[in-house]
C-alpha cells in the first residue's frame, strides 16, 4: 500500500467535496472513511484511478452520513411533536395546501397548474386539455413554478382568486368522469364558504351544485352520454339544486357579480326549467354577455354561440359561431349541431365525425361517433 500517494491526494479529494456542497468537517469525515476503505481494498483490486476512486467513495460516504443525519433529525422530530394522549380532534389541511401552493411568487396560470398536479392529483394531459395548450408547454410551466417555489418560504399563501379558479378545475375535470374529484371539490368549497364570506366563493359553490345535482342522468345505462335536452330531470337531485339556487340569490343580492356568480345563473336556468322546450334561452345569452364581459373567454363566446342559436335560430348561432377560431375545442361539435338545427345534414354528419377525432375522453368521442352515425343513416333513407 502507497501511503504517501494516500496522504498526496487527501487534500485534492477533500477540495473536491467542498466544491460540490459537502462541509469542510462532513468533508473530512468522509474523505477519512474512503482512506479506511483504500487500506482495506486496494492492496487486493488496486484502482487504475486512485484520485477517481477516492472521490466516489468519499462522496458516497458523505450522502449516507447525511442521509442517516437527516432521517436521525426527522425521528427526533416526530417524537418533538407526538401529540399529548386522549382524543385528538380531526385535522383536514386539503384547502391550506390549496392556499400555500398558490404562492404570491407564482403567476395565476402557474399556481393554478402546481396546485392541480401537486394536490389535485390531476396529470399534465389533464391540466393541458383545461388550459387549451400542448401538453409540453403545461410540462414546462410546472417545471418552472416548481423551480420558483422551491426555495420560497411558505409561510404567504395564495389569493382566493387562484384558489376558486384551481377548486373549479378540480370539480370540472372530475365532472368530466376521467377523474373522480367532483365530490372533493364540492367538500373543499363548501369548507371555503364556511371560513370566507366572498360572493364568487359562494358563486362557486352554488355552479357546483347545480351541475352535480345532474350528474346522474348524464349517462346512460350503458355509460354512453346524455345530451342536456334528453336527460330526465326526474333524476335530477332537487335537494342540491335547491341549495344551489338559494346559494347563488344571496351571492347575486351583494350586487358584486363575478364569473361563478354568473356561470351558476346559467346552471340555476337550465335547472328551474320543467322541460328543454321550456329553458329560458334569451336570459341565458344574456347572462354569457356578462360572462363574455367579466372573462373574454372564448370558450365562453363558444356556449354563447349555442344560446343564441336555440334563442334566435340556428343561423344566428353559426353567425356568433363565425367570428371564433376553428381550432377551439368542442367548436367542431358545436358546428355541427348548430347545422343539424337548420337541417344541412351532411355537413353537420361530416362534423360530428371531426369534432369525435378530436374529442378528449372516450365517452364523448362515442356520443359524437353516434350522432354522425345517425346522420349518416338518415340521409340514406
Amino acid at each position: 500500500m502507497n501511503e504517501a500517494l494516500l496522504r498526496s491526494l487527501t487534500p485534492s479529494v477533500l477540495g473536491i467535496l467542498v466544491r460540490r456542497g459537502a462541509d469542510f468537517a462532513a468533508a473530512e469525515d468522509a474523505v477519512q472513511d474512503a482512506l479506511v476503505e483504500a487500506v482495506r481494498v486496494w492492496p487486493d483490486a488496486p484502482p487504475r484511478d486512485p484520485k477517481g476512486w477516492l472521490v466516489t467513495v468519499a462522496w458516497r460516504r458523505f450522502l449516507d452520513a447525511m442521509r442517516a443525519d437527516a432521517a436521525r433529525r426527522r425521528r427526533e422530530d416526530l417524537v418533538d411533536e407526538e401529540p399529548a394522549p386522549g382524543p385528538t380532534p380531526a385535522v383536514d389541511d386539503t384547502l391550506q395546501l390549496y392556499f400555500l401552493c398558490a404562492h404570491p411568487s407564482l403567476t395565476p396560470s402557474s399556481a393554478v397548474a402546481l396546485t392541480l398536479r401537486a394536490v389535485g392529483g390531476l396529470t399534465t394531459r389533464q391540466i393541458a386539455q383545461a388550459y387549451l395548450v400542448p401538453e409540453a408547454t403545461m410540462a414546462q410551466r410546472i417545471s418552472r413554478a416548481k423551480r420558483t417555489v422551491s426555495g420560497a418560504r411558505f409561510d404567504q399563501p395564495g389569493d382566493v382568486a387562484t384558489v376558486l379558479r384551481v377548486l373549479y378545475l378540480v370539480f370540472n375535470e372530475g365532472y368530466s368522469g376521467d377523474v373522480d374529484l367532483a365530490a372533493e371539490a364540492i367538500r373543499l368549497t363548501r369548507q371555503l364558504a364556511a371560513a370566507i364570506d366572498h360572493p364568487e366563493v359562494a358563486g362557486l359553490l352554488a355552479l357546483m351544485l347545480l351541475h352535480h345535482a345532474r350528474r346522474a342522468a348524464r349517462t346512460a345505462p350503458d355509460d354512453s352520454l346524455v345530451p342536456l335536452a334528453e336527460q330526465d330531470r326526474g333524476r335530477w337531485d332537487t335537494k342540491s339544486i335547491a341549495e344551489g339556487v338559494e346559494i347563488l340569490q344571496r351571492a347575486l343580492a351583494r350586487d358584486r357579480l363575478g364569473e361563478f356568480q354568473a356561470q351558476a345563473a346559467v346552471a340555476a336556468l337550465h335547472a328551474d326549467a320543467p322541460t328543454a322546450e321550456e329553458t329560458d334561452w334569451v336570459q341565458i345569452v344574456e347572462w354569457y354577455d356578462e360572462l363574455a364581459r367579466l372573462t373574454d373567454s372564448p370558450v365562453v363566446r363558444l356556449n354563447r354561440a349555442v344560446a343564441v342559436g336555440e334563442a334566435d335560430g340556428p343561423r344566428a348561432g353559426l353567425a356568433a359561431l363565425a367570428a371564433l377560431d376553428a381550432s377551439l375545442p368542442r367548436h367542431a361539435a358545436v358546428a355541427a349541431y348548430l347545422h343539424e338545427r337548420d337541417g344541412d345534414l351532411a355537413t353537420a354528419a361530416r362534423l360530428y365525425a371531426e369534432a369525435a377525432h378530436k374529442a378528449a375522453n372516450l365517452a364523448e368521442r362515442d356520443h359524437l361517433t353516434r350522432q354522425a352515425a345517425r346522420l349518416n343513416a338518415r340521409r340514406r333513407r
